[in-house]
């Protein structure tokens, strides 16, 4: 009733209205707990966006910092090189290779004289020292050198350029060097036939000679493809002569191993069992073990005097008078002389007509001729003709007194000399010898095979007896 009574008159019930500000309140509550527990949650979240950034941000950093240390660094090379005034600069580039730093040093018209890694930089210059002196320049480089330089020449480059396009692109060390030192030389004023000669190991009297002649008569391009012609000429003539004698030398020296062998450990173990069985040994056995023991009692007095003959002897062969008893010697052999005069024709004949062609002066010829006929007797002979020149006795005459000039030279050189078609004739006496040169290398090369095998069977047949001989004696022992 009262209930109804307060709902008629309007008025508030106390009761329900605490039990409402309850709800409320419990409503506020739950809503700020609920406010709270989302605002803690972002801040979780924020916390855990906060890590991971800065977790990527780490993972990144670790990550650049190992590409930086993976990524290769240029290597620092060192050069040195002429310049266009030939002066010397040195400098240091970052680069990938040393073929890098040849490019770019041509690109700014320099020429490299030295170029070496910046951390071994004193290593790498003793090393090019070093490889300087294990590569010659040998007649294929030459050569090769010769025909780029007419090459380039007839198209116009200029020297100084010429030889920095050369330099760079040559692989030989002493070859790179040469052609530095000649182009500074040249841009210092230097005429190329002065160039040339400052570098006598590298090119011949005979070299320096034509490019004089091509220089003064302003045909060097022609002059230099003579020249190749003989460079080619003599290498080949050099090099048949070294595969003619390259095949029985080798035979003799591993029969002489042989020998060496069977003497030192094969026959004094057979020695013993003979002795040991009472036999009497025969001649070729005894001559075996007389060398055997001459040979284990006086080992060092063989070394040394082997060595102290050596020494002495390259000492000697190193005098003017060594090499002129050496080739003297050699030209009077009974089988190789006449191979070795052949030889010395053609190339005397072969150069003397390049030279006339070149326009180079008789007695300059001659000159030039005993510096490059590669045996010291016949130049003393070219010593002589040319005193006989200058008293004015023509060509023919002065090579009919001289020595090993063969009476087939001598005669068509007087023809040649009559007719005015010298080179010409030169030219038949060079092809000439050229062909029978072959010929006597190949009949000495088929004769030299019948003498090895003959030598062979006799040092084989020795140490047979030797063996064989007591063993006989033995088996009839024990008969």
């Amino acid at each position: 009733m009262r209930h109804h009574r307060g709902a008629l008159c309007g008025c508030p019930d106390p009761i329900t209205d605490q039990t409402d500000q309850t709800d409320q309140t419990d409503q506020t509550d739950q809503t700020d707990q609920t406010d709270q527990t989302d605002q803690t949650d972002q801040t979780d979240q924020t916390d855990q966006t906060d890590q991971t950034d800065q977790t990527d941000q780490t993972d990144q950093t670790d990550q650049t910092d190992q590409t930086d240390q993976t990524k290769p660094t240029m290597p620092k090379y060192i050069y040195q090189a002429f310049n266009e005034l030939g002066d010397t600069v040195s400098d240091t580039l970052d680069v990938e290779s040393a073929d890098a730093v040849s490019s770019i040093l041509a690109a700014r018209g320099l020429v490299p004289t030295r170029i070496a890694e910046a951390r071994s930089a004193q290593g790498a210059f003793n090393f090019s020292r070093l490889m300087e002196r294990l590569s010659p320049i040998r007649a294929p480089e030459l050569i090769l050198f010769t025909k780029q330089f007419r090459t380039m020449l007839r198209a116009g480059v200029p020297i100084v350029r010429l030889l920095q396009i050369l330099g760079n692109q040559s692989e030989n060390a002493s070859m790179k060097r040469v052609i530095a030192a000649m182009s500074k030389d040249i841009s210092d004023g230097a005429s190329l036939h002065k160039a040339f000669s400052r570098h006598p190991g590298t090119f011949s009297p005979l070299y320096c000679g034509m490019v004089q002649a091509g220089e003064a008569s302003g045909a060097l391009p022609d002059v230099l493809d003579r020249l190749t012609y003989i460079v080619e000429h003599e290498n080949k003539i050099r090099s048949d002569i070294r595969a003619a004698m390259q095949y029985p030398l080798i035979v003799v020296f591993f029969l002489l191993i042989a020998f060496v062998v069977l003497l030192t450990f094969v026959m004094p173990k057979f020695v013993n069992i003979f002795l040991g069985a009472g036999l009497t040994l025969p001649l070729p056995t005894k001559i075996c073990m007389i060398i055997y023991r001459f040979m284990g009692d006086y080992w060092f007095v063989l070394i040394g005097a082997g060595v102290a003959g050596f020494l002495a002897l390259n000492t000697y062969l190193r005098t003017d008078r060594g090499q002129y008893v050496r080739d003297s010697l050699l030209l009077k052999l009974p089988v190789l002389g006449p191979m070795f005069i052949k030889a010395a024709m053609s190339r005397f004949a072969s150069i003397f007509s390049i030279l006339q062609a070149s326009g180079v002066a008789v007695m300059e010829s001659m000159k030039i001729l005993s510096g490059t006929v590669g045996n010291l007797a016949i130049a003393k002979e070219f010593e002589r003709i040319n005193e006989m020149l200058e008293e004015g006795r023509g060509i023919a005459q002065p090579l009919h007194s001289a020595k090993y000039f063969t009476p087939m030279v001598t005669n068509m050189v007087a023809i040649g000399e009559e007719s005015g078609e010298l080179q010409t004739m030169l030219a038949e006496i060079s092809g000439h010898y050229d062909v029978e040169l072959e010929y006597a290398m190949k009949k000495l090369s088929d004769g030299i095979g019948p003498m090895l095998t003959v030598g062979l069977a006799a040092v084989v047949g020795f140490f047979a007896l030797a063996i064989f001989l007591p063993m006989w004696d033995m088996i009839g022992v024990i008969k």
